[in-house]
């Protein structure tokens, strides 16, 4: 019985483009990210100091949530 390799490379240019495409889109996810933790972050400093006490936290802790 004959085997055959059915695997061919990548088109030109095609690994560039991927990689390209990948860079923006993690930028965005990273951004995305950033953003939600500084969302958090200052929806938390607006809490009184017994709001942040009965779920557990401090001010200081509004800081490292984000990290």
């Amino acid at each position: 019985m004959a085997a055959y390799e059915t695997t061919r490379p990548a088109p030109f240019g095609a690994i560039s483009i991927f990689r390209a495409v990948q860079f923006i889109s993690n930028g965005f996810i990273a951004f995305s990210n950033w953003n939600d933790a500084r969302v958090t972050r200052n929806a938390l400093a607006k809490l009184s100091d017994r709001e942040l006490d009965d779920i557990g936290l401090c001010r200081g802790d509004i800081e490292m949530l984000g990290r």
